[in-house]
């Protein structure tokens, strides 16, 4: 319907009625509507149709992992909004890989799921494709991408200011006279990574840089590979370091302190996250919250807006959160 919509210059709305043979439609336009979508061989998409007309009252999540603290608040927060919307969730794991990633959406398309939220796996990131969303949008089924998202596909979406967080924490950094600062985060395909060197490298830019050492250290996937940890640590004498998620920055804490150093009197260290391992860490972890669990009650509400909704005239929003400082006694307070 997009599609004729827009060859024919006229609404969904429009397309829509005139497939339906509505007298509210002038015979003319029925005619090029109908002898087009007869053309082109289109015919009505019945999961679409189906989910249209008779919901599953069932949402899919799909997450990339469940080892960060951060997902599973994500999920907590979804299934909150959606079971007072009497509403169930089915979550499926990617693992981050865009082959599972592939595979989950295409069991839940088939009329198990009223609708999406989804944070995209570092694989389909790093491989850039995305026609497998673009399908199930096509289809016409909502998906809302939140955290990991990616501007080629055309739905809502919810994030936090992932530079933002990272340009508090660096000043932070620079606040306590720190001078060799460093960044563990993950390689660039990665959005949430992307824009949080970008914070920290504009912190260091705005102070600046007035003998700021910056050192980076780009990891390749969200796992730990400790040989390069370790040989990045053990080249540099860094007095700080600020970490993509909490476990390079619990990981960063336990090697430092086995090198003798003393935290935060010789290096602070901050995290993003702010989960239960930031909170129990020894010391405690100084920490950038990500609101994950509001994030996954916006996404529900976005989600379940979307799926009531009886506007056939698609328009989408970006809502940004906030991050938040927590500090702890990885920093000088």
């Amino acid at each position: 319907m997009k599609h004729i919509a827009k060859e024919l210059d006229v609404s969904i709305s429009t397309v829509s009625k005139a497939l339906k043979n509505s007298e509210e439609i002038s015979r003319d336009t029925k005619e090029k509507v109908q002898a087009f979508a007869k053309l082109y061989n289109y015919k009505p998409n019945n999961i679409a149709v189906s989910l249209k007309n008779k919901r599953t009252k069932n949402i899919g999540v799909i997450i990339p992992d469940i080892v960060h603290h951060f997902f599973t608040t994500v999920i907590r927060g979804i299934e909150k909004f959606a079971n007072t919307k009497g509403y169930n969730v089915i979550v499926c794991l990617s693992d981050e890989s865009f082959d599972k990633e592939v595979i989950n959406m295409e069991m839940l398309a088939n009329g198990s799921i009223d609708g999406f939220i989804m944070s995209l796996s570092s694989d389909t990131q790093l491989k850039n494709d995305y026609n497998h969303l673009k399908e199930v949008t096509e289809q016409g089924i909502p998906l809302v991408l939140f955290d990991r998202i990616t501007n080629e596909v055309q739905c809502d979406k919810i994030i936090i200011d992932d530079q933002l967080g990272a340009y508090v924490a660096t000043k932070k950094l620079l606040d306590e006279g720190r001078k060799k600062i460093a960044l563990i985060t993950t390689r660039d395909y990665l959005s949430v990574s992307k824009a949080r060197t970008e914070g920290f490298l504009k912190a260091i830019s705005d102070n600046g840089n007035s003998g700021v050492e910056k050192l980076i250290l780009k990891m390749p996937s969200m796992g730990m590979d400790e040989s390069l940890f370790v040989a990045f640590l053990d080249e540099h004498d860094i007095d700080a370091v600020l970490c993509v998620n909490e476990i390079f920055a619990i990981s960063a804490m336990r090697y430092l302190k086995l090198k003798g150093k003393k935290i935060p009197e010789d290096v602070s260290c901050i995290g993003f996250t702010d989960g239960l391992l930031s909170k129990y860490a020894n010391p405690s972890l100084t920490a950038i919250a990500q609101h994950g669990d509001e994030m996954g009650k916006m996404a529900a509400k976005m989600l379940i807006e979307k799926i009531e909704s009886e506007n056939e005239e698609e328009t989408y929003i970006t809502k940004i959160l906030e991050p938040t400082l927590i500090e702890r006694d990885s920093t000088v307070k």
